[in-house]
């Protein structure tokens, strides 16, 4: 496959703003702020100066995002593609694609794609040779990580619980098993419910915290177990924007259930990880571990 050169800003590196360039074709994915439009990075507005097509999850947030920076629309189309979009909305922004277009395709709000829509955008422009080209910065998931004050070297994100009640209990037991920390986005209206299926499942004493509005004027972290934020969530139901932050838990095990897991972890892991791994599950010994599994050996 040919290599493709990406034009870029040389006003973008200096400092001094957006700058309409041609862009090279392909999909490039913006991110957005989550609230703060000072977050938007100088990257991000030469690209939506020079390409030829927009589109967005939200064209009216992107028009007043454009319009706050000083990014002329300059009767270019603004295409929309959200949840709802049909087939027929993506074909045309795969046209756009298709016909040498540079496209820039915005979240709402954050990095596009992380529990937003655009996975078949991307799979379908991959499909027909288009170069995907990603334009990072702000996201909801790496900021609450960072001020959640929980462990950060190793975490899962699910993106949302189920809205469902049972459905949501199987979801989160389902990720039971899962060490390091988790990250979990919520609706307001059903976090507590969410901290109190979450205490259930992984402990009332386990470490969490709710982190609201991100970067907006009312941003709030909220550090506590999951059993008194639940309690207190269910008195006093929040506004905003919401990221769960739940902290690794320990377990406590017979040893023979802990051979047992690592035995089992053996199967398809090398010492070293599987010894790290079920010493994070179970909060023993890593280095004990490792002496156990060097004795399976003899």
């Amino acid at each position: 496959m040919q290599k493709r050169d990406v034009s870029k800003s040389s006003k973008s590196e200096t400092g001094k703003g957006a700058e309409s360039v041609a862009l090279a074709q392909g999909l490039y994915l913006v991110s957005t702020p989550l609230g703060n439009a000072r977050d938007i990075t100088l990257r991000a507005l030469d690209v939506l100066a020079g390409a030829e097509v927009l589109a967005a999850e939200d064209t009216r947030t992107l028009r007043r995002l454009m319009e706050i920076h000083g990014v002329a629309l300059a009767g270019r189309r603004m295409l929309a593609y959200h949840d709802h979009s049909s087939a027929r909305d993506r074909g045309a922004v795969l046209a756009a694609l298709k016909a040498g277009a540079s496209v820039a395709y915005a979240s709402e709000a954050g990095t596009p794609l992380v529990a937003d829509p655009g996975y078949q955008l991307v799979q379908e422009a991959l499909a027909a040779d288009v170069p995907v080209i990603p334009v990072p910065g702000p996201s909801a998931l790496a900021a609450a990580i960072t001020v959640a004050g929980l462990p950060s070297d190793r975490f899962t994100f699910a993106g949302f619980p189920p809205a469902q009640k049972g459905a949501r209990a199987r979801f989160l037991e389902d990720l039971a098993g899962q060490s390091g920390t988790l990250v979990l986005y919520e609706s307001p209206k059903r976090l507590a419910g969410t901290l109190a299926e979450a205490a259930r499942v992984f402990g009332a004493d386990r470490p969490a915290a709710v982190c609201r509005e991100l970067t907006k004027k009312f941003e709030e972290t909220r550090r506590d177990r999951l059993g008194a934020l639940a309690e207190a969530y269910e008195e006093a139901p929040p506004r905003g924007e919401i990221v769960l932050v739940i902290g690794p838990g320990t377990r406590e095990a017979s040893a023979e259930e802990i051979e047992a897991a690592l035995r089992k972890a053996l199967e398809h892991q090398r010492l070293k990880d599987a010894a790290r791994d079920v010493a994070e599950a179970y909060g023993v010994s890593r280095r004990d571990l490792y002496q156990m599994g060097l004795g399976f050996e003899d």
